[in-house]
Formats: structure tokens, sequence, C-alpha cells
């Protein structure tokens, strides 16, 4: 839950600054302040999220889409190689695939995922922190084993968003 107390002094922060905008990352959470306008009306608001893995380039998910689409206009010799975006451990720890031992695990290779959705669980310090999805998609690559050491910014899974 966000303390409106907390976003007021945000607030009033950028307000006596000279900044255009504030963004404050936790764990998976992303809080963006901005004195102009951050999103295009009609199109969707997007969150932090990591770099697609191809050579798509930092423009993220809409322009490898847009580049996906444009190769599908000529053919290719064999399949399509899918656009995955990566996510990334957001702390050190431990990763876990499941809530406890000998439970099924959150998700598997091949497993459809939407934003919210547990994927894993990193303990660090004795706490355990769930990893949510940011985006839809099929987890096609888990990068990690069971109960693996992780660094922050590791990537844990590969996703193709439009699978």
């Amino acid at each position: 839950m966000i303390d409106i107390a907390f976003l007021e002094r945000l607030l009033d922060l950028l307000h006596r600054s000279d900044a255009q905008s504030i963004e404050i990352r936790r764990w998976t959470t992303t809080i963006r302040i901005s004195k102009g306008p951050l999103a295009v009306p009609g199109q969707p608001v997007t969150y932090h999220m990591s770099a697609p893995a191809s050579p798509a380039g930092p423009a993220g998910p809409v322009a490898a889409a847009g580049a996906e689409a444009a190769g599908t206009a000529e053919p290719a010799p064999g399949p399509a190689t899918p656009t995955l975006s990566e996510i990334k451990s957001p702390m050190v720890g431990t990763y876990y695939a499941q809530p406890e031992p000998g439970a099924e695990p959150y998700v598997r290779v091949g497993s459809r995922i939407t934003p919210g959705q547990t994927l894993c669980i990193i303990e660090a310090m004795k706490i355990m922190n769930p990893l949510d999805a940011e985006i839809a998609g099929v987890i096609r690559e888990i990068a990690v084993e069971d109960t693996q050491p992780v660094e922050f910014g590791q990537v844990l899974f590969r996703v193709d968003p439009h699978g």
C-alpha cells in the first residue's frame, strides 16, 4: 500500500525542485512522478520491466513487437524466434521455485503468466519476498535452479509476451 504522506512529500519535493520527474524503485514496485505528461491518452501505462533479450534494443517491448511484426512480412527459412523479455532478480538472495519443499512450483517452462502472479520467492535475510510478474506471457526459460543463490539484476525468467 502506498503511504499518502510519503507521496505528498515527493510531490512537494518535485514542485520545489528544478527536476522534471522523480522515480523510486523498491523491489518490484516503481513510483514515477513527473511535471509533464507521462503517457499518451489511449496508450497503456508501462511500469518498470527488464529490456528484451533480443537485439530489439532499449526501446522496449513495443518496439520489439513492431520489429517482430515487420519480420513476419518476409518468409523465414525456419521457425521465427520470439522476442523474449527478461525478468530479473530485484535483490540478492536465494531463489525458491515453490512456496514450500515438496509443493508444486509457482511456474514451469510453458506456464502462461499474468501481471501480479507470483513467479518465485527470493529469500533475503530470512525474509521470504515473493516476486510477482509485471508482464503477461509464456515462460520460455527458467534461468536458475531451485535454492540457487541469485544476484541483483540476474536473469531469472525469459518470457514470450506474445505467446
